[in-house]
């Protein structure tokens, strides 16, 4: 499961509440990577892979952009 840091609010609502003028320093300050997200995210992109090479199957195309 995708972890909330903002509790679903829009990062340049955050960025505007937090009063931080660079978007990319508060997300360094409040956002973190560890390594179950980035396990998550490996799966995610080899899941999306594999629909990919399944989807060039049914089209018989060689490759699906």
């Amino acid at each position: 499961m995708k972890k909330e840091p903002f509790n679903g609010k829009k990062i340049s609502q955050v960025k505007y509440l937090m009063r931080h003028s660079d978007i990319g320093v508060m997300l360094n300050i409040y956002t973190h990577l560890d390594l179950n997200d980035a396990v998550d995210e490996l799966k995610w992109v080899e899941e999306l892979e594999n629909a990919r090479k399944e989807m060039e199957k049914i089209n018989g195309e060689g490759t699906v952009s």
